[in-house]
Order: C-alpha cells, then sequence, then structure tokens
C-alpha cells in the first residue's frame, strides 16, 4: 500500500500559473511525444484522489483521460456529470480515515494529485511516494507543489531521469 505523487513542476515549484494556467506544461515541447512513464506508473495504480480544482480543470480537457477510479475531494460539490458516473466518486472528511476507508475497498496504491489536496496530504504524513518531472521554465508565480509543514519530512532517491528535451524526472521514497 502506498500513496503516491507523480506531478510536473516548474523550476521554481510551481504546478500552475497564477490563475491555474497550465498552457506552460500543455505547450511545452515534446519532440518524441514521450509519456515519460506515465503509462507504466498509472499501471500500478488503483485509483486517483484529486481535489475539486483539478477535476474542473481535467473536465475542460475534453476526454476523460483516467482508466482507473477517481475520488474528487470536495465539500461542495454535489454531483459529477453523467458521462463520468461510475468512473467518479465524491468523497470528504478526514484525509486519515479517507485513506484507510479506500484501502479497504482494495484500492491500496492511490495516486494523490491536485496542489491542495497534495498539500494536506503530505500534511498529514500521507505520502509515500514524489515522482516529480521538473519542467525547464521559470514562471515566476503560480500554485506551488508544497505547502506549510509541522516538521520535515524525509525521502530518498529513488530514481533519476534525464530526457532530451530538458525535462528531469525524479522519483523519492519517503524514509521512515
Amino acid at each position: 500500500m502506498a500513496n503516491f505523487v507523480y506531478i510536473a513542476t516548474s523550476l521554481d515549484g510551481y504546478i500552475a500559473g497564477p490563475g491555474g494556467e497550465l498552457d506552460w506544461l500543455m505547450n511545452f515541447p515534446n519532440p518524441g511525444k514521450s509519456d515519460f512513464g506515465f503509462g507504466k506508473f498509472i499501471k500500478q495504480i488503483n485509483a486517483l484522489v484529486m481535489g475539486r480544482k483539478t477535476f474542473e480543470k481535467v473536465l475542460t480537457f475534453g476526454t476523460w483521460p483516467y482508466p482507473k477510479p477517481v475520488f474528487v475531494l470536495s465539500s461542495t460539490l454535489r454531483q459529477i456529470p453523467e458521462h463520468l458516473e461510475g468512473k467518479v466518486e465524491l468523497i470528504n472528511g478526514d484525509l486519515r480515515a479517507i485513506v484507510n476507508d479506500l484501502n479497504d475497498r482494495r484500492f491500496k496504491n492511490l495516486y494523490i494529485d491536485g496542489g491542495q489536496t497534495v498539500q494536506g496530504f503530505m500534511r498529514e504524513g500521507l505520502v509515500d511516494e514524489l515522482i516529480i518531472s521538473v519542467i525547464p521554465i521559470v514562471l515566476g508565480a503560480g500554485l506551488p507543489l508544497f505547502g506549510k509543514l509541522d516538521e520535515a519530512q524525509r525521502f530518498e532517491l529513488v530514481k533519476n531521469e534525464a530526457f532530451k528535451n530538458g525535462i528531469v524526472k525524479t522519483h523519492y521514497r519517503r524514509s521512515r
């Protein structure tokens, strides 16, 4: 059982622009059209947990990109779009209780996505592995990947990959 963060950041640690923009990421040159290991990663995941804002951003992509069940953390959403019934479930509450419930439901490996959601899981010490792809761009402002923690959390390097287009993907595992 593990909770994974698989995410891209700018060199200065932002996951989106000041208004949630992702154009810098979507328009980044990818000559080989690589998925940078995402396909392999998603195969080991049982479900995704994402925040409402991330869910709403993904809805703008047009095609639903996830082949696994998605759980959306929200205290304000009351329903999901009809075309996503059976693929998306709304959840709310204490993060530890949510993880325990999903694990009891046989969702053992969770992909945690979305700025506030990642920060919440980090604050609770619930992130086991970080896979961060750093895009060689400095945004100067935006939505940071990490937020305030009550205490430092240590991670050890699992793997580091550099791609020809300048992206560096680093995989860390939490030191216990």
